[in-house]
């Protein structure tokens, strides 16, 4: 499985009126959108990927507008469904190396072959005041999302001593799991930090060494989540987040997803915020981000590479504006890719998806959801 690199800013002052692609980038042609589906023949209506009428449900990535732009900066190869069979570790007749649990070789998608199987979400720190993450629906829209049983360990404190300038992991954490087996073990070790004024940053592969110390049983993958800022190398501005797919460990952080936070692109301790945003609006939008965060990394964990066909969920981003005006939906190329590895119902999803949106007032996702349901009821199979 990949390593994902996310999200990472380095100091950039440059600015240009063209922005090209990477150098080498090629965009993928209208029938390589098609092909990269993998449906040959007869296209089920969930993955067909015209237009229905005047509404466009799946378009090309845009062109860069920054020279930070994703496109701009990487040569993507991109990862076709056929690309996908072929490489997914998790969809092998033999178990998953690191994975530590019961393995049914005879099981057509991830939930046969590892019925006990779950990802967990381990928040890190404090998330309270402004920032304030409803856990318990994050974890409900990852399980709706991927598929996947989700499950909530216990957090864990994290100590910022300001005079010494050191970040603590300070407790353990209780398994939520079934098999009633210790997590992570007890601990008050110094985290690899930086610090400037009132603000810090910890080191991300501090956070991953700790998460593989012990990790449950019958846990497919650990996301630690955290509303501290991260850094990975002294020059990075920050990283969102850093998932090492090999060890089933993840570490994303929501800190820059405050839509009330302003960040310089020179300095990562320069930060100001809008006292004058309510805190309903920065909870909102806030989780919002941290949703779509949440499953696209997992996405990473579950195999699935950063998408080139279609603007989607997978698509990569160099900066957090590029990241904020991607989808939250998944484009027909990888949600084939996950509806072969999970096997769930298309439709059921949407409409469970639908269910979610309307309930946390994601009004624009509803919109596209809903429209999409309707498309796939009425719209008959399509032979390419």
């Amino acid at each position: 499985m990949p390593i994902e690199m996310p999200k990472v800013r380095t100091k950039r002052t440059k600015t240009v009126k063209y922005v090209p692609y990477a150098s080498g980038y090629v965009p993928p042609t209208n029938r390589e959108h098609i092909e990269a589906v993998g449906c040959d023949g007869f296209v089920p209506p969930e993955f067909n990927c015209q237009p229905d009428k005047d509404f466009i449900f799946f378009n090309p990535i845009p062109t860069p507008t920054s020279i930070d732009d994703w496109l701009a900066q990487y040569v993507a190869p991109g990862q076709t469904y056929a690309d996908y069979l072929s490489t997914c570790s998790w969809l092998s007749p033999s178990p998953v190396n690191g994975i530590n649990q019961k393995f049914v070789p005879t099981g057509t998608n991830l939930g046969d072959k590892y019925p006990d199987g779950k990802i967990y979400l381990l928040p890190i720190g404090k998330f309270s005041g402004k920032g304030f993450i409803h856990f318990n629906e994050l974890a409900s829209f990852a399980e709706i999302y991927l598929g996947i049983p989700v499950v909530i360990l216990n957090g864990i404190d994290i100590d910022v001593n300001f005079t010494d300038k050191k970040v603590y992991w300070t407790n353990s954490v209780s398994e939520s799991s079934s098999n009633g087996e210790s997590s992570i073990p007890p601990s008050n070790i110094a985290l690899e930090s930086r610090f400037y004024g009132k603000h810090h940053q910890i080191g991300i592969a501090s956070l991953l060494y700790m998460l593989r110390q012990n990790i449950p049983k019958d846990a497919l993958s650990v996301i630690g989540l955290t509303m501290s800022d991260l850094y990975r190398e002294q020059s990075d501005l920050f990283v969102a987040g850093w998932a090492a797919g090999g060890d089933h460990v993840a570490v994303f952080s929501f800190f820059r997803y405050d839509p009330s936070l302003t960040f310089s692109n020179a300095d990562w301790y320069n930060i100001r915020r809008n006292q004058r945003m309510s805190q309903e609006h920065i909870q909102k939008l806030t989780f919002q981000r941290s949703c779509k965060l949440l499953v696209h990394e997992i996405g990473h964990l579950l195999g699935i590479g950063h998408c080139i066909f279609f603007e989607c969920c997978m698509n990569g981003s160099g900066h957090l504006e590029e990241d904020f005006r991607q989808p939250m939906h998944l484009c027909p190329v990888d949600l084939h890719k996950l509806q072969t590895l999970v096997g769930f119902n298309v439709l059921t999803r949407y409409e469970n998806l639908l269910k979610f949106y309307q309930h946390h007032g994601m009004n624009e996702e509803a919109e596209w959801i809903s429209r999409r349901i309707d498309f796939i009821k009425n719209a008959p199979v399509e032979i390419i």
